[in-house]
């Protein structure tokens, strides 16, 4: 197994850039094509999300594959190879199995715990057999991810750690309140009709609105989720299609508002909202002043044990609270030479460990290191701080609920400033995930995710030498008829019964020979460096390569027509 992931997330890369390289359906396609047909890939897999984009690949050389894969991945997002570097990934072999797991389990969610990236995961191995990029290793890797996934979920409380973006997005703007007491007969407009807007619009059934405007640029998509929500039984809403040129009309009538389409413009720009909020109360909206002490974040407390340390090439006391000192945000915009000795300076242990519950120090130091190599490679970490603020000071109730859930964004982020207006979208749902509270049941997924990687792991190694213990037992039965065919031949007047039993001893002989070598040798190779075994195994017994290879070949198809299409 040579399993290599490259991506970016919302842990990697601001929204600004993950908006930027969000691939379409098409777009999708066209990377995992291009990837099998690149020399050091023979299976691929793309896993596009609202937030992520990952490139899955089974490659015969590692540093190749990286580049490859990091070329393919700027070449058809549009983001240059130069700027979107730094805020990628590298995963291979068992690590690259750990992260898929731990996607499959909601652990690296925007919000913890969340499973509709399991119908994601569901998708983007479809696509992959769809197009053939498929092969043994994708598809066992992403079937097992889901099972993984199911489990961690069934036997965990990790659904409480965190929901659905949609339910997450919908506390929010329901600011801390009761989403039922809150949602109770508002009038909803949801933009789109695809899964995810699909899962808002019964979302907000279940919660009580009164109404549900569907508007779609398929108008027969948007008709049909309609008429689902207007048919369901759990609920009491009155559904309704309309054509995306009537949004501006149905925006003035809406208390809420959820947008999420594959558009890559905005749907709904700061003039379209300010115009639906003044046809809504009457008024003219205005842009909110925010106060320039809401725009900074304080100081650390005096007394907190920071900046004492003069090796250290941050000056502590003029950081932002809320961010690790040893963290990427504390050294962004920092010289490669600069960066390599903050990561000395962590790795020595001389800094306040206030946030050691969140990273340990060897966890910080090697990110830093990684930094620094970024920063060796293009010069300079770009700026990631956190998202200017437009919350925390008083603002007017507002008079509309707008949840932006597409990447890229659906609405303007503008839209943050309208007074009687209070959005929601990826971005400050990552602003707010990042304090959420983490579930006890967390500790227990990850304990689940080791276990299946360890799992994974001794499936694939034994799994790799299987091919060579058929070739074995192929020779040896070749063997056995050669030899009972020459003894035809020198004792012709044997009976039939007297063949039978020579025949029968001959091959429980071999049989019992062989048996105790092949079983300990697949246990040997499940093991952690037991890869070495199958070739031991076809150097002492002289087995053809070729032999091995067809047998290989053979198990592939037989499994290729096993797996679902």
């Amino acid at each position: 197994m040579s399993l290599l992931v490259v991506g970016l997330s919302h842990r990697s890369a601001p929204v600004s850039v993950l908006e930027r390289a969000a691939l379409g359906a098409d777009a999708q396609v066209k990377l995992v094509q291009d990837t099998v047909a690149a020399e050091p890939a023979t299976e691929a897999a793309v896993l596009a999300t609202c937030n992520r984009i990952e490139l899955y690949a089974d490659v015969d050389k590692f540093h190749a594959g990286v580049a490859e894969l990091s070329t393919l991945l700027a070449q058809h997002s549009g983001v240059g190879l130069d700027e979107l570097t730094p805020y990628l990934y590298v995963h291979y072999e068992d690590r690259a199995v750990h992260h898929l797991f731990s996607v499959a389990c909601g652990l690296d969610s925007m919000v913890v715990g969340e499973g509709q990236i399991l119908g994601q995961i569901k998708d983007s191995l479809a696509r992959a057999q769809e197009l053939h990029s498929a092969g043994r290793l994708m598809n066992d890797l992403f079937q097992q991810g889901l099972r993984v996934g199911k489990r961690a979920h069934s036997e965990t409380g990790i659904d409480r750690a965190g929901q659905s973006l949609v339910t997450f997005g919908l506390e929010q703007l329901a600011a801390g309140g009761d989403v039922e007491t809150w949602a109770r007969g508002k009038k909803a407009l949801v933009i789109g009709a695809g899964s995810m807007s699909s899962l808002a619009a019964a979302t907000l059934a279940r919660a009580g609105v009164a109404e549900i405007v569907v508007a779609n640029r398929t108008l027969d998509r948007a008709e049909r989720l309609a008429q689902i929500l207007n048919e369901g039984d759990d609920t009491h809403v009155t559904a309704r299609a309309v054509p995306m040129d009537a949004v501006p009309g149905e925006l003035t009538r809406a208390d809420v508002a959820v947008s999420c389409t594959g558009a890559t413009g905005l749907v709904l720009t700061a003039d379209a909202v300010a115009a639906a909020v003044e046809g809504r109360t009457g008024e003219p909206v205005t842009e909110i002043d925010i106060p320039a002490t809401a725009k900074q974040t304080p100081a650390a407390a005096p007394g907190s044990g920071l900046g004492t340390d003069e090796n250290c090439p941050l000056d502590l006391a003029a950081e932002q609270s809320g961010f690790s000192v040893m963290g990427e945000a504390a050294v962004a915009g920092m010289a490669a030479a600069e960066l390599e000795q903050h990561a000395a300076w962590v790795d020595n242990g001389t800094v306040d460990r206030r946030d050691a519950a969140r990273r340990t120090p060897e966890a910080e130091a090697e990110l830093i290191g990684a930094l620094a190599a970024a920063a060796a490679r293009v010069g300079r970490i770009p700026e990631r701080r956190r998202p200017e603020p437009v919350a925390g000071f008083d603002r007017p109730a507002p008079a509309l609920f707008l949840l932006d859930l597409a990447m890229p964004r659906d609405i303007d982020a503008a839209v943050h400033r309208l007074a009687g207006v209070r959005l929601v979208d990826i971005e400050s749902l990552a602003e707010a995930s990042a304090d959420a509270p983490m579930a006890a049941d967390v500790d227990q997924v990850r304990r689940i995710v080791s276990d299946e990687v360890a799992a994974f792991g001794a499936a694939q190694r034994a799994a790799h030498i299987t091919p060579t213990v058929v070739a074995l037992r192929t020779m040896a039965a070749d063997v056995v008829a050669g030899e009972i065919a020459r003894l035809d031949g020198r004792l012709p007047d044997l009976d039939e019964r007297q063949r039978g039993e020579i025949r029968q001893a001959v091959h429980r002989v071999v049989d019992k020979l062989l048996h105790a070598p092949t079983v300990r040798v697949k246990q040997l190779a499940a093991e952690p460096g037991g890869a070495g075994y199958a070739d031991a195994l076809r150097t002492l017994f002289d087995l053809d390569p070729e032999t091995v290879a067809a047998v290989s070949r053979a198990v592939d198809s037989t499994d290729k027509k096993d797996r679902p299409a």
